[in-house]
């Protein structure tokens, strides 16, 4: 298959829409399946975190394959890290866009020269598929349970948003640009998470729809999905959580409400496949934001 003629667009949409679809009543999205703590998939070469869309094409094929989900690269940039992607393997594609400059259209008037983003889809590979490459050894102390949860606590804590626990309904509310959560003894055990990491991924969720005020990244999903808005607003949020939730080291569990936006979530990947771009795009800015206010700024992404 000639990567030049992958509808990238398309070919991740039917993936998600595909997951949502075969799940029925018990659908999860795919990093909400995965056992352990989830990271952000890195590339080998620039040893940078992938971002966006590529962080769900990512997750969605190491959930479905079993792979760790951690290192990726091109055949190319395996064969420079001294490994060689093993015959008959197949590729997961990512996308990166190039400008094109597009020249003035003299039948709408506009006289001058403007730039188009196209994207390009690239097969990559997991660690899992390549012979001679050896996870590096880290001598730092592992991360426990309990630091991870104060990592969390530090995290939302630099932001500075306005946190109000009671009731039982979590919620963003933008008139008094306030977070409200129920108690913290309102979270309980589930399959996927402890107490602890529930409220934690609940948090990140409500984090996510704070950034979208004006004077942060003021998101502004338009005309574009009408009445479909709030669903994508909703999509924004949950994808925000996991990627909050990757980087913190918090396994992701999905909202007690996730159900309701099923068939919403659906009319719009269906109406328009580059819907889960935007809403990938606008979740990493939202995460990118949020990683901005802390004092100690991560890696950025690839």
């Amino acid at each position: 298959m000639k990567t030049d003629r992958v509808d990238i667009h398309q070919h991740i949409t039917d993936k998600i829409v595909s997951a949502i679809e075969h799940g029925a009543g018990e659908f999860r999205l795919p990093w909400h399946r995965s056992t352990g703590n989830i990271m952000r998939p890195v590339n080998i070469a620039s040893k940078k975190a992938y971002g966006g869309i590529n962080v769900l094409a990512l997750w969605a094929t190491a959930d479905e394959r079993n792979f760790s989900a951690g290192v990726w690269g091109s055949y190319r940039q395996w064969l420079e890290a001294g490994a060689q992607v093993r015959k008959g393997e197949k590729a997961t594609f990512v996308v990166f866009y190039k400008e094109l400059a597009v020249a003035a259209d003299p039948e709408t008037g506009d006289a001058e020269t403007a730039t188009r983003l196209l994207a390009r889809a690239t097969p990559v590979f997991a660690a899992e598929q390549v012979n001679g490459y050896q996870a590096p050894v880290s001598d730092a102390p592992p991360i426990t349970a309990v630091t991870r949860l104060e990592q969390a606590e530090a995290f939302v804590a630099a932001t500075g948003a306005a946190i109000h626990h009671g009731g039982d309904r979590a919620y963003y509310r933008p008139s008094t640009d306030s977070i409200h959560l129920p108690p913290r003894d309102a979270f309980i055990d589930t399959p996927t998470s402890t107490p602890a990491e529930s409220y934690y991924s609940t948090l990140c969720h409500e984090l996510t729809h704070w950034t979208s005020a004006e004077p942060r990244c003021n998101r502004q999903l338009g005309k574009r999905f009408g009445d479909q808005a709030y669903a994508m607003e909703e999509l924004v949020a949950e994808l925000g959580a996991a990627f909050l939730c990757a980087d913190l080291r918090i396994t992701a569990e999905p909202r007690v409400d996730h159900a309701q936006y099923l068939a919403s979530w659906l009319a719009v990947l269906k109406a328009d496949k580059k819907a889960i771009f935007t809403a990938a795009s606008k979740a990493s800015e939202a995460a990118a934001f949020l990683a901005a206010l802390q004092p100690h700024q991560p890696a950025t992404q690839e």
